[in-house]
């Protein structure tokens, strides 16, 4: 842990308040970075791209983080006592085996002009004048990569609902309907409150997820196009590994250690309370 874990955070820190000479300058490479608009570039706002890698992650969040857990969610108890579930589960949980890398070309080769299956079914409905290459647009590549990655993930969170599903007496459920109670009310009085360890579990792998988000993007878009679908991490990779300036990279991989850090402290609180 000291060697592969703390020792390296430690460094990225030290490194993060050093110049490209190795003088130590204090907060300055911060101040470049947060007021860089490859990280905030909020004149962009509301809608003209790009907005900057930090606001691209917390779009990315607020878009994939209800979908995927939803979806997720819906699977596992549509499919909780269904014959032959086992496969559709697979079929859904096959986003979460597939390497990133190959996620990053199904979902750009999902959103192409010619080959994509969005623009088949666009044409199909008769959407034909709206079909085009996503990705290839700042004002749609990054909505199509989150929309695209919502089955790379909602393999988890049905995996795990499903799991919690499995603990729930069917007693409660029986006790219910004996008094009179719906699905709809059964669901909300029995099956979320039940479910609650799961969800703080799910949010918070999902925003760890969302958060450290680079495969796709790389892949798919190489944060294009005009950097309309940069995050964090990738301009963390392209500020050490594309313009060499590794003192701005470790000033976003602290950035990234701090926003990680903050999301998983109340779910190891939680844990510990239960």
């Amino acid at each position: 842990m000291i060697i592969f874990v703390v020792f390296p955070i430690l460094n990225t820190i030290y490194i993060s308040f050093l110049s490209p000479e190795g003088g130590f300058i204090g907060l300055e490479n911060y101040a470049m970075v947060i007021g860089s608009k490859k990280i905030f570039n909020l004149e962009g706002l509301p809608k003209n791209p790009p907005l900057g890698a930090f606001v691209h992650n917390m779009i990315w969040i607020l878009i994939h983080l209800p979908l995927s857990i939803i979806s997720g969610l819906i699977f596992a108890i549509i499919l909780k006592d269904v014959k032959g579930s086992s496969i559709v589960k697979t079929l859904v949980f096959l986003g979460m085996v597939t390497p990133m890398v190959v996620g990053g070309l199904i979902i750009r080769y999902t959103f192409e002009k010619d080959v994509g299956i969005v623009n088949g079914l666009l044409s199909l409905i008769g959407l034909g004048d709206l079909t085009k290459s996503w990705t290839a647009y700042p004002d749609t590549a990054l909505f199509a990569l989150i929309f695209g990655s919502v089955w790379l993930w909602t393999g988890f969170s049905m995996i795990l609902y499903s799991a919690g599903l499995a603990t729930i007496p069917k007693d409660y459920y029986e006790a219910a309907k004996i008094d009179g109670a719906g699905p709809f009310k059964m669901f909300f009085r029995i099956t979320l409150p039940l479910l609650r360890s799961i969800t703080v579990t799910v949010v918070t792998m999902t925003i760890l997820y969302e958060l450290k988000i680079f495969d796709i993007v790389l892949v798919a878009t190489y944060g294009g196009p005009g950097e309309a679908s940069s995050v964090l991490a990738f301009q963390m990779w392209l500020y050490a590994f594309r313009y060499f300036q590794f003192n701005k990279a470790a000033v976003v991989a602290s950035l990234l250690t701090i926003l990680t850090t903050i999301v998983t402290i109340p779910m190891i609180k939680f844990m510990v309370k239960r």
